[in-house]
């Protein structure tokens, strides 16, 4: 009887092994279950006459755009911009470029939503190349859904780059994390939005101690957000920031407790839009005893 080849006998297994991969993978894809390639918001392509892409600007400071964007900005006929985009940031357009201010402020948008898809679908079909840049992260509070769905109505794929949301750029101008171990295991984005009297918001929910919570566009909603916390079970002394033009050399900021923020803020009012961040890794601020922080960044 001739010897057992342990060879022949792992050849086989590994051929086995890869049938059964094959297998599974014809299941896949016959499922639609597949891993395509990438699209043209990770390919840079020279053939890209008429591609719009949704670009983040980041928190504010224009050394915090990423290197993508700086590239999209760098290289677009036309620029629709909001107004959280700054003069530093607009200053790297192209000469040339085509720029379409379409900002929105609490009880004055300059241009109806729906417009600015129709425009972007029209600058496209001109075949520019179009960037629309929106204030920290396109995804997070910026209305992007409505705009790809305009532009998908027109057949148009638009190219995302993603920034740095203003949430994180707020807390690490501050030096803060806004997760720790000790403090908070997790994180929740809420927009003040949802802080109406018109809208049910699930306080008990949100009055957690193990987590951050960090309020969008909600300048106008500090004493409802402390009131509802407060009544929902989170200590009156619980910490809790606000924080405006972070990343830029105007960054303001108010330290505080949800009892004592509200006469906080009417005393020492803050521009608007301003970032709240509540939980105790606001604690972690090595300065907390400063309770009114206007700081001078570095340029």
């Amino acid at each position: 009887m001739p010897a057992y080849d342990a060879t022949q006998g792992n050849t086989r297994e590994k051929r086995l092994e890869t049938a059964g991969w094959m297998a599974r993978l014809y299941q896949a894809a016959r499922n639609r279950i597949v891993t395509t390639r990438p699209t043209r918001s990770v390919v840079d392509s020279a053939d890209d006459a008429g591609r719009v892409s949704l670009v983040g600007a980041g928190p504010g400071a224009a050394d915090l755009l990423t290197v993508r964007a700086l590239r999209r900005i760098e290289a677009a006929h036309a620029v629709v911009y909001d107004r959280l985009v700054g003069p530093d940031i607009l200053a790297l357009l192209p000469r040339g470029c085509e720029r379409y201010y379409v900002g929105k402020a609490r009880g004055n948008h300059s241009v109806p939503q729906a417009e600015i898809g129709t425009l972007l679908v029209r600058l496209a079909a001109e075949g520019k190349r179009v960037v629309r840049l929106k204030g920290g992260d396109p995804g997070i509070f910026g209305r992007m859904g409505e705009e790809l769905a305009a532009l998908a109505e027109a057949g148009i794929t638009p190219d995302i780059v993603p920034g740095i949301t203003a949430a994180s750029g707020a807390v690490a101008a501050m030096g803060l994390p806004l997760t720790d171990r000790a403090h908070a295991q997790q994180v929740r984005f809420i927009t003040a939005q949802a802080c109406r009297d018109d809208v049910s918001l699930d306080w008990h929910a949100l009055a957690r101690r193990d987590e951050t919570l960090v309020f969008y566009m909600g300048l106008s909603r500090v004493e409802t957000i402390c009131e509802g916390l407060i009544g929902a079970g989170l200590p009156s002394d619980w910490p809790i920031m606000l924080i405006a033009n972070a990343s830029l050399p105007q960054q303001q900021t108010l330290v505080g407790t949800l009892a004592d923020m509200p006469r906080t803020l009417a005393a020492n009012p803050m521009p608007s839009p301003c970032l709240i961040a509540v939980g105790s890794v606001v604690e972690m601020i090595p300065s907390t005893a400063d309770r009114l922080l206007s700081l001078e960044r570095p340029v």
